[in-house]
């Protein structure tokens, strides 16, 4: 038996029913990204991201965010404690038509290096909103409204 494929005779199937591959294709999935810029969209490695001016802005202006905000202090290392590594995290914001708004980089700590006990001794931290607390002060008062019905002298006070 010949096949097509061992004679290297390839023809792209012809639709004409109208329907569409499944997959797409992955040169049509080039057709999304913007290839006329040498700036990478996300970058996932710093050595790529330093190459562009646009993401060393970006990393410089939160650099300089985290320094003058005194986010941390430098410490020799000591010889009991693991020393954390930090990477990057670079994403692109876009506006709500599509268009980039700004360059955004983040800092974050490689903390699967840290050990339980040594490095840290807590990982929760509780964070109340003043969203919150509205909210909870507003249900409480209409649960007293809804339970003085009736009872005139147990009517809440108006705050505003």
């Amino acid at each position: 038996m010949i096949s097509h494929s061992r004679n290297n005779v390839h023809h792209p199937l012809q639709r004409t029913n109208g329907t569409i591959p499944w997959p797409p294709p992955k040169s049509s999935l080039n057709l999304t990204k913007n290839t006329s810029s040498p700036v990478p969209e996300e970058p996932s490695l710093f050595t790529e991201a330093s190459k562009h001016a646009a993401w060393r802005a970006a990393m410089a202006l939160k650099l300089q965010a985290l320094l003058s905000n005194h986010t941390w202090d430098l410490v020799p290392p000591s010889p009991g404690l693991n020393v954390l590594g930090s990477k990057w995290v670079l994403k692109m914001k876009r506006c709500a038509d599509g268009t980039l708004e700004h360059r955004k980089a983040r800092l974050v700590a490689k903390r699967y290096h840290q050990q339980a006990g040594i490095d840290f001794s807590e990982t929760y931290s509780p964070i109340v909103k003043p969203v919150i607390i509205h909210m909870v002060l507003s249900i409480a008062d209409l649960l007293v409204a809804l339970t003085s019905i009736g009872h005139p002298e147990r009517v809440p006070s108006q705050r505003s």
